[in-house]
């Protein structure tokens, strides 16, 4: 069975919205902005990268990583290189980009479900928020790596729903304070 694995930069009050600046969203690119640089608060960053087999995401997460992380062969080699899972209803074949390897689009949290009874190593998702809240609902998140920044922003998309559902155990893996404030915690869910 594979390890499904969340990945979040997240504000204190849960918001995962925008952390590298993209568009559309008033406090875009929060995770740089008034936060020291620390190379050593990123190093799980790196390790994933080493670690994942495979990458997941949402459409809109695809759709925004797509046209920019292949040609950032030096960041993100690593991720560039892992087999792509696309988990989305509407985007077809033909919306897929031609030069960030292979990539499938799953049609539904069973089609998710399946994949992880496959043989292989753990696969990571980056972005996606309503990708990471659908997941966590339905009980297919194994772990979570979290940067957690000093920063309450209010309104944004959230890591998780305020759905009604059963109560989650998380057992803490790693968690290390930095000297800017960042938080790393590293919990696997209790099954």
């Amino acid at each position: 069975m594979r390890t499904l694995i969340t990945t979040a930069f997240v504000s204190l009050d849960g918001v995962v919205e925008a952390p590298g600046g993209e568009e559309g969203y008033r406090n875009a690119g929060w995770t740089f902005k008034d936060i020291e640089f620390l190379p050593e608060a990123y190093e799980l960053k790196g390790r994933e990268q080493d670690e994942a087999a495979a990458m997941m995401m949402g459409r809109v997460s695809y759709q925004a990583f797509s046209p920019v992380w292949p040609t950032m062969t030096e960041d993100f080699a690593g991720f560039n290189a892992l087999p792509k899972y696309v988990v989305s209803s509407t985007l077809s074949d033909d919306d897929l980009v031609d030069n960030w390897g292979e990539t499938s689009i799953l049609r539904s949290l069973d089609e998710v479900a399946a994949l992880k009874e496959t043989e292989g190593g753990p696969i990571i998702v980056h972005g996606s928020a309503t990708l990471n809240r659908n997941l966590s609902d339905a009980g297919l998140i194994d772990r979570y790596h979290l940067l957690v920044f000093p920063v309450l922003l209010g309104a944004g998309k959230r890591l998780f729903s305020d759905s009604d559902v059963d109560k989650s155990t998380l057992k803490v893996l790693e968690s290390e304070s930095y000297p800017n404030g960042i938080q790393k915690l590293v919990y696997d869910v209790v099954h």
